[in-house]
């Protein structure tokens, strides 16, 4: 690895089965029981599931009924994220202990910079340790964990021991570590992408590496640039504190299938009111709008229109709803509508904000000749 790279101190933080472990600490009777947060009802979907459950083969995104024919004895358990958000808050403050460079992801995982942290500690290790002895005696939950070099590295490695554990990958065991690796635990490589990689005999890092960037570019467009350099350990995202919003959604799955346009008006209208008080809660603004429409079949479609000057008012966004839902005619009936609010005033001011260097967040790299101890 180039020695003009930064070199930082990278932990991931992911909660273990976060919605079903919370659950579960709340009502002892659930514990050791195989639960799903969500899915209950014929048209429900698995929010998420606890270990015991995931052994049957139940996971987040699942139709709830295909979830009880693999496990029978699946608790189904109501989804409380006024809950989720509350635990997931005294966690935060702990990271905050340690640095002010955190990077929420979602309520249950996040990143810390810790290269220069509060304790003063120069071990990622120990500290990465210590945070997850914290959430588990102030919080009563498990945490697992990855360290290295960059943020890239740091995810993969926290699904290494999971759960309640963790992995520390050192600068020096990074190439081996990704070349080893199987293409589908590769951050940013889905499950389309990695069935082509498959087909073009990339299953390992050590294959990816051994393609060109040409050769990536050529295949995989605008990503190959990026596996080309992930591969070879080279991230060079930061640790963001203030993460920018870039879209604004609300959604709704309807309990019977709706057959008519005529009959969704009404369903958006309430949508698109939501999505204009959350704006309105945000204090931001957006010019793309976006009708999310999902089939019966779960087939999945979206239409779009950027207007040329930014709204948040929820006749506006339902007037251009309407349109985009006439555009074209229904597939098949609709099980689920969303309206999302895009291209938003917060990109415009983070872009004015790079153009002047003295607004400028970019912080002076650290030397890979620091020595580290993880």
């Amino acid at each position: 690895m180039s020695s003009d790279l930064p070199i930082r101190k990278i932990i991931h933080v992911d909660m273990d089965a976060f919605y079903a472990s919370v659950e579960q600490m709340d009502n002892p009777e659930l514990m050791g029981k195989p639960i799903a947060v969500g899915g209950g009802g014929k048209r429900g979907v698995v929010s998420a599931a606890s270990y015991e459950a995931r052994k049957f083969g139940v996971k987040s995104a699942m139709a709830g009924t295909l979830a009880s024919k693999l496990c029978p004895e699946l608790i189904f358990v109501r989804a409380n994220f006024e809950r989720y958000t509350e635990i997931s808050k005294q966690i935060r403050h702990i990271f905050f202990d340690y640095t002010d460079l955190v990077e929420p992801l979602s309520l249950d995982e996040a990143y810390l910079d810790v290269t220069e942290n509060k304790k003063g500690n120069p071990s990622a290790t120990l500290i990465a340790t210590e945070i997850r002895e914290r959430i588990f005696n102030e919080v009563g939950l498990t945490a697992s964990a990855g360290i290295s070099i960059n943020k890239f590295i740091a995810k993969i490695a926290s699904d290494y021991n999971k759960p309640n554990g963790q992995k520390t990958v050192n600068p020096e065991e990074v190439l081996g570590f990704l070349e080893q690796l199987d293409i589908r635990k590769f951050y940013g490589v889905g499950k389309v992408t990695a069935e082509k990689m498959y087909q073009k005999g990339i299953f390992t890092g050590l294959e990816l590496k051994q393609k060109s960037l040409d050769y990536l570019e050529e295949h995989f467009g605008k990503s190959g640039k990026y596996y080309y350099y992930i591969v070879r350990g080279i991230h060079t995202s930061e640790v963001k504190p203030h993460r920018t919003r870039k879209s604004l959604a609300a959604e709704r799955t309807f309990s019977e299938n709706l057959s008519s346009e005529i009959f969704m008006l009404e369903k958006l209208e309430h949508i698109a009111e939501e999505v204009s008080r959350r704006l309105t809660k945000s204090k931001v603004a957006g010019k793309t709008i976006t009708l999310k429409i999902k089939y019966s079949d779960f087939t999945l479609n979206t239409r779009s229109k950027t207007l040329p000057y930014y709204i948040s008012d929820k006749s506006v966004i339902l007037e251009t709803t309407k349109d985009l839902l006439y555009q074209e005619k229904l597939n098949n009936s609709v099980r689920l509508l969303g309206i999302s609010l895009s291209n938003l005033n917060t990109e415009k001011k983070e872009a004015e904000s790079k153009n002047d260097p003295s607004k400028s967040e970019e912080k002076q790299n650290v030397s890979a000749q620091l020595r580290f101890e993880f």
